[in-house]
């Protein structure tokens, strides 16, 4: 427990540096469907970097953005690249370390077929928030270990938000953070595997500044515990949801979406918003 403790005091510390060397803000978009085209130079007038997924997204039966990496380059985009994860209730009756094995050997083959670098930072999208259950834990590690031994890098998006968890509170960002460390302590330190990026999603008010592309810096308001290993910051979601952006500016559309600017409000063209600190945060270029 103390050379835990001693591990994470030293972590925090790296944090805070990293905090103060952040120096620019890059906006960037992401929703589940390829938003088409002819939207791209509109988008791009905006926007730095897209999401691109290499898996179904969630509650979809197909992939839009297979085979458009090439385009968005061409355009400009840098990338967040995505692959959707499994859900505890598929997790908790299937061997889940076997699934995180395979998936994570799926997601570095769909980047290599659709031309991404070897080296590209891959996020594994955990939808569900709170603390990892040991089944979500189990996958989630062995999909970031099998995408490394692919030889890309792994990543997280997961939620930032607190959830009560009997006198106090957890969010997935932290749970995270701590149980890599926990992982690591009995590593030799030439063992111990790049600490996962996280691609956190906070759509509270505050202290996401709403639907706007009046930008805000990621580690502006990240705990010192998960800011060293924070690379882009979800801080607007279409439709909102009001429990979380009650107290947001009234920026999105009467139909609770945020729209890219010039650009017709459509189902093409409502979208997510985030902050990071590159114009190309998976690298994916």
């Amino acid at each position: 427990m103390q050379r835990l403790a001693s591990a994470f005091a030293a972590f925090m510390l790296f944090a805070v540096a990293a905090v103060s060397a952040a120096q620019h803000a890059y906006a960037g978009f992401d929703r589940n469907n390829y938003p088409g085209d002819a939207a791209l130079p509109a988008l791009r007038a905006s926007f730095h970097y897209t999401s691109y997924w290499l898996n179904n997204p969630p509650g979809e039966n197909g992939n839009t953005w297979t085979g458009k990496r090439a385009l968005l380059k061409q355009h400009g985009f840098g990338f967040l690249v995505l692959f959707n994860g499994r859900a505890y209730a598929e997790l908790k009756s299937n061997d889940a370390t076997a699934l995180g094995t395979a998936d994570g050997k799926a997601a570095v083959a769909a980047a290599a077929r659709e031309g991404f670098p070897g080296n590209v930072l891959i996020f594994l999208d955990q939808e569900e928030g709170g603390r990892l259950l040991p089944e979500q834990a189990a996958y989630l590690f062995a999909w970031a270990d099998a995408v490394r031994a692919g030889g890309a890098r792994a990543g997280v998006y997961c939620s930032g938000i607190d959830v009560p968890e009997g006198k106090a509170t957890i969010n997935t960002a932290q749970d995270i953070v701590e149980k890599e460390i926990a992982r690591a302590k009995d590593l030799p330190q030439a063992k111990i595997p790049e600490r996962l990026k996280l691609w956190i999603a906070d759509d509270r008010c505050p202290p996401s500044p709403g639907c706007t592309l009046a930008v805000p810096h990621l580690s502006s308001e990240l705990s010192p515990a998960v800011a060293s290993s924070a690379v882009v910051w979800q801080y607007a979601q279409s439709p909102r949801r009001s429990q979380f952006s009650a107290h947001c500016p009234k920026n999105q559309a009467k139909d609770g979406m945020c729209y890219a600017p010039w650009l017709a409000h459509s189902p093409d063209t409502f979208l997510d918003l985030n902050t990071a600190n590159s114009p190309d945060p998976s690298e994916g270029r």
